[in-house]
C-alpha cells in the first residue's frame, strides 16, 4: 500500500469515528443517514459516435441505475451522482476522461469501456481512484492494482472459444483487429484449442474499422478447410461488417454448385460476446440473420435468463424510453453488475462521508459481492486472484457457451465453463 494510500485511510477511518461521534452525541443513531450523508460521484465513460465499437448503454445504464438507488433513498443514504464521458476510442480520449475524473474528485470510476488502459489508468492511479468492472477490453484492468475487474475479459473469453469450438470444428480461423490488444488474441484462442488437442488458428489480422473486409474473409474461408471447418472474427463492431463481407464471398450467390459454395455452406460462423451479441442478431435480420448458428462465448448467462429479471425491471422503470440501454446488450449488463459492486461496497462502508480512498480500502480488505448468479461471488482480495502472468487480478474465469438458434443467443450447454486453467496456460 503507498503512503498516500495509507494516509487516505487513517483519514477515512479518523473523520469516521469522529463523525460518529458527534452523530451519537446529538441523539442520531449511528449507521443511520440523519438526511446529513453527503452524496457519491462516481463517473461512467465509454466510446459513441465512433468509427470503431460504441458502448452508448453503458454510461445510460449508470444513470438509470442512479435513478433508481435515489428514487429509494440513495445507496446507504448517499445520493448517487453519475458524470459520464465520451472516451472516443482513442488514447487522447481515455485520457482526458480519466483526467476529469480526477479534477471532480469522483471516488471511482464503475462500468466503463476503454481499450486504451495505458491511458487511463495512470491518471487515476495518481489519484487513487478505483476502476470498478470495467469491460475487460484492456489488459491494464487486470495488472493495476486499483482496477478490481468483474469478468474475466477477453482473455477469458477467447481461451474458452477456443474450448467451444474445439468441440465442433476441424480447422480454425481467427480474423481479428491489427492492433496490439488484437496480437494477444490467437494466443488465448491457442490455449483453449490445445488445451483439447486441437491444432492452432489461423491468424488473419484485419483493420478494426475497415469499411469492407473481403480479402480476409477470403483468407479466413480458404484457411478454414471447407467441411467441419470454423471462421471466427472478433473485430468488435466491425465483425458484422466482416462476416456480410463473408456472406458475399464469390460462390455464395448464384453458383450453388461450385466447390467454394459448398465450402461456405459447410463453414461455422463464431465470435465472443460484444462482437456478437442479441442486438447485433436483431439488427441482421433475427432469425434469417447470416449470425443463425453461430458459436458465441459470453461471461454471463444468457439474455433471457430469469437471473436478469431485477436489471430488466430497472431499466423498464428508469431508463424510460432511453433506446441506448439494451438489457441483452453485455457492455449493459457489465454496467449493472459494476454498479452492484459499488453498491455493496457503499453499503458496507456505513460512513457519512464515501472517499476513493475508502472504496479501494473495502475491496481490497475482501468486501464479499454476490450478483443474484450472474457470476460467482465476487472478492479481491490477493488469494482470489487467478495470477495469470499478464491476467494477474482476474477474480471471475467463468465463462458461458451459447449459440444463435432461430434469432436468439441460447445456452448451448447450461451453467458455466472454468476456463481459468486454459487462460493460466497461455504463453
Amino acid at each position: 500500500m503507498t503512503g498516500r494510500r495509507l494516509t487516505s485511510l487513517l483519514a477515512y477511518v479518523t473523520a469516521a469515528a469522529a463523525g460518529a461521534s458527534l452523530l451519537t452525541g446529538c441523539g442520531v443513531i449511528p449507521g443511520t443517514s440523519g438526511g446529513s450523508r453527503e452524496p457519491v460521484i462516481v463517473m461512467t465513460w465509454a466510446p459513441d459516435g465512433t468509427r470503431a465499437t460504441n458502448q452508448p448503454g453503458m454510461p445510460a445504464m449508470a444513470q438509470a441505475f442512479a435513478r433508481w438507488v435515489n428514487a429509494a433513498g440513495g445507496i446507504d443514504g448517499h445520493e448517487l451522482r453519475i458524470l459520464t464521458c465520451n472516451e472516443e476510442n482513442s488514447s487522447a480520449g481515455a485520457a482526458a476522461c480519466a483526467r476529469r475524473a480526477v479534477r471532480e474528485d469522483v471516488v471511482a470510476v464503475v462500468g466503463s469501456y476503454s481499450q486504451n488502459g495505458r491511458a487511463f489508468m495512470a491518471p487515476l492511479e495518481a489519484a487513487e481512484i478505483p476502476y470498478i468492472g470495467g469491460y475487460g477490453i484492456s489488459e491494464d484492468e487486470f495488472t493495476s492494482p486499483l482496477s478490481y475487474p468483474v469478468n474475466g475479459g477477453l482473455a477469458s473469453l477467447m481461451a474458452g472459444h477456443g474450448t467451444q469450438l474445439a468441440e465442433s470444428c476441424r480447422k480454425v480461423s481467427l480474423v481479428r483487429p491489427d492492433t496490439l490488444a488484437g496480437d494477444k488474441l490467437p494466443d488465448l484462442l491457442n490455449s483453449g484449442l490445445r488445451k483439447s488437442s486441437h491444432d492452432g488458428a489461423t491468424d488473419i489480422p484485419a483493420p478494426e474499422d475497415a469499411a469492407e473486409y473481403t480479402a480476409p474473409a477470403d483468407r479466413a474461408r480458404a484457411k478454414a478447410g471447407g467441411k467441419d471447418g470454423c471462421v471466427a472474427a472478433v473485430l468488435g463492431e466491425r465483425t458484422q461488417t466482416f462476416f456480410d463481407s463473408f456472406r458475399r464471398l464469390p460462390g455464395d450467390e448464384g453458383g450453388k454448385g461450385s466447390d467454394d459454395a459448398k465450402s461456405a455452406e459447410s463453414i461455422r460462423i463464431s465470435s465472443v460476446l460484444g462482437s456478437v451479441s442479441q442486438p447485433v442478431v436483431d439488427r441482421t435480420g433475427g432469425e434469417h440473420s447470416p449470425f443463425e448458428g453461430a458459436y458465441v462465448t459470453g461471461w454471463y448467462p444468457e439474455a433471457n435468463d430469469e437471473r436478469w429479471a431485477p436489471m430488466r425491471k430497472v431499466i423498464k422503470d428508469h431508463a424510460f424510453a432511453d433506446n441506448r440501454v439494451d438489457p441483452t446488450d453485455a457492455g449493459v449488463q457489465t454496467t449493472w453488475i459494476a454498479y452492484t459492486v459499488l453498491k455493496k461496497v457503499i453499503e458496507s462502508l456505513d460512513s457519512e462521508s464515501i472517499t476513493a480512498g475508502a472504496v479501494a480500502y473495502a475491496l481490497d480488505q475482501g468486501v464479499q459481492v454476490e450478483t443474484g448468479g450472474l457470476t460467482p461471488t465476487l472478492r479481491w482480495r490477493y488469494e482470489d486472484m487467478l495470477g495469470a502472468p499478464r491476467f494477474p487480478r482476474i477474480v471471475n474465469h467463468e465463462v458461458t457457451f451459447q449459440v444463435v438458434r432461430k434469432g436468439q443467443l441460447v445456452a448451448q450447454k447450461p451453467g458455466f465453463v472454468d476456463v481459468g486453467e486454459t487462460v493460466l496456460s497461455a504463453p
